[in-house]
């Protein structure tokens, strides 16, 4: 059997979440593309994926893998699944993997991006695809506290209930806020993320630029004993500004793949990525 592995870009306004659900519960993306395969070439086929994105997540470089014993050449696998795709969904390549290859065991480092429209009347044509934020914020605050973040911590308290890890260390090796016109771009680049981490360092980000929370409160939050709960993972910022950019399999560092972003990430002498406090956004 091949091993086939897709780069699956994809709208989630409409969709329940990537994972595979009861049909009662609305469409989805692991379930759609299930579908589309088995009436392509009648073969019932379990797609493995890098992140199980929530409920009105999108994804621009979301990577999955399945098993196949049909024959269809490599490269005209796109183009027959994107025949019955629905708009919303497109593979934008595909690829023979090794046996070995697995989604999200593989993966080295994966890449969100939160967009928060900061605007005073609404963008129609982003409305989408970024929270609209309409009072002031004070991004210098968002930007001091993202930093805070980048490194290898305990992120329990930005991990929401129902999530299924057991451990809570993982490595952000890019926290930035980046200001673009009317739009804030938080990027989070690490080596794994909890059950909603992104959407929560979003709305504890928030709160900070409204100036709820002082930057120290935050960084604070690292420190905090595993038993712990805290109220700040109630502060999830909406779906709908998420997007899964990049899943990485390869052996460049975050820096390297991104060299306009100033991250926290460089390579060991054993080839081990790791996190240099010393490098951070002035």
């Amino acid at each position: 059997m091949r091993n086939i592995r897709l780069t699956v870009a994809y709208d989630g306004t409409g969709y329940h979440g990537f994972q595979r659900q009861h049909e009662s519960h609305g469409p989805t993306i692991q379930g759609t593309l299930e579908k589309v395969w088995q009436f392509l070439t009648t073969e019932e086929i379990t797609i493995t994926t890098a992140g199980r994105t929530d409920a009105g997540v999108h994804a621009a470089g979301q990577v999955v893998n399945f098993r196949t014993e049909i024959r269809i050449p490599t490269e005209n696998i796109p183009k027959a699944f994107n025949s019955l795709l629905p708009g919303e969904i497109r593979i934008l390549k595909a690829g023979t993997e090794t046996e070995n290859f697995h989604a999200r065991r593989s993966a080295r480092w994966k890449r969100y991006d939160y967009q928060i429209s900061h605007r005073r009347i609404p963008d129609v044509f982003k409305r989408l695809y970024s929270l609209h934020e309409p009072l002031r914020l004070n991004v210098g605050r968002m930007q001091a506290a993202a930093l805070c973040l980048e490194g290898r911590h305990n992120f329990k308290s930005f991990a929401a209930v129902g999530g299924a890890s057991k451990t809570f260390e993982r490595s952000l090796y890019c926290c930035q806020v980046q200001e673009e016109e009317d739009l804030l771009r938080l990027i989070c680049i690490g080596d794994g993320f909890l059950y909603k981490m992104v959407r929560i360092i979003a709305g504890t980000l928030l709160q900070a630029g409204k100036g709820k929370l002082a930057v120290a409160e935050i960084a604070q939050l690292l420190t905090v004993k595993p038993v712990q709960e805290h109220k700040y993972s109630s502060y999830v910022a909406p779906a709908h500004g998420l997007t899964l950019q990049h899943v990485h399999y390869g052996e460049q560092s975050p820096w390297q793949v991104y060299p306009g972003l100033s991250c926290a990430a460089v390579w060991s002498n054993s080839g081990q990525l790791k996190v240099d406090s010393t490098r951070r956004l002035r």
